[in-house]
């Protein structure tokens, strides 16, 4: 009999649509997918863009990146896009609350952590999270109406509750900014070219560009923070089904991957819990079909 054979096709086809956010059943003939997100993906998004075009010929991904709060705006004020990614839930639920988002589209994607970025020989001498109170450096920082420089006024904060850093340590890191940046690239590039001694960034900031060009000191579990990646499907998009394929292959174990090289978090989420388990089913079932013929 031919079943078999034929049920074993079906389910590789499930497979490959689970795992590379292949193939739609939506026209994408020549069709521009708009992603707004978050500076702190353009790594990951933009690599994982290569792979989704590779399975989908007729798509191009086309991106704007900003920090996550200018991008909240942008999409408020009238901008057409069919993806938002942003590195904090405030935002999101800013553009949620403003009914411009698919709700039950959006879940948690990636995490991340803060960490200290100083230019290659680390010329100021800083070894760890404690030297950013020393006087007389130039730091970097995010500006607080960002993700970043929200996230970084809180380690501080927390950091002047831990008796090993004290109760002026926030004041006194803060006395040594000598810019704040809207977009986490800037703090990159400018401790890169030594405009700045130090920066705090997110881990996963370093762009392939900057490698050779900063080094990256950890910042202690105790007192950093740990935020969370939203992403959903805009009700504006005029292509929601390529929209949530995207979304598939950003949370499936091929888009998982590319967050982790780029040095973002897991987490367990129900949608990758979901995505694993199907993965696990299908492969499961081929075994059983082909152990039965």
């Amino acid at each position: 009999m031919k079943i078999i054979p034929i049920l074993l096709c079906a389910l590789l086809s499930a497979l490959v649509v689970t795992t590379c956010g292949c193939t739609t059943t939506q026209n994408t003939k020549n069709t521009k997918l708009t992603v707004f997100a978050s500076a702190s993906l353009t790594g990951a998004f933009d690599e994982m863009a290569q792979a989704f075009e590779a399975n989908n010929s007729q798509v191009t991904v086309v991106f704007n990146y900003a920090g996550s709060h200018i991008v909240a705006t942008q999409i408020k004020q009238g901008a057409n896009a069919d993806v938002f990614a942003s590195s904090d839930q405030k935002n999101m639920k800013d553009v949620m609350n403003s009914a411009l988002m698919n709700n039950s589209s959006v879940t948690i994607f990636a995490q991340n952590k803060l960490a200290i970025i100083v230019p290659t020989g680390n010329p100021a001498n800083i070894t760890s999270l404690t030297d950013l109170a020393k006087s007389g450096l130039k730091l970097d920082i995010g500006n607080s109406s960002a993700p970043c420089g929200n996230y970084t006024l809180q380690m501080l904060a927390k950091a002047s509750n831990n008796t090993t850093y004290g109760s002026d340590f926030k004041n006194s890191v803060l006395a040594n900014v000598v810019s704040t940046e809207t977009n986490v690239n800037d703090i990159v590039a400018k401790v890169a070219l030594g405009q700045a001694d130090v920066g705090i960034v997110t881990k996963s900031d370093v762009s392939a560009a900057y490698q050779g060009m900063v080094q990256t000191i950890t910042i202690p579990d105790s007192v950093n923070v740990l935020f969370q990646y939203p992403i959903g499907v805009l009700s504006g998009s005029q292509n929601t089904q390529l929209a949530q394929s995207w979304i598939n292959f950003v949370t499936s174990p091929a888009g998982q991957a590319i967050l982790l090289k780029y040095g973002f978090i897991i987490p367990q989420t129900a949608q990758n819990v979901a995505t694993a388990a199907t993965t696990s089913a299908v492969t499961s079932q081929i075994a059983t079909s082909t152990s039965t013929t």
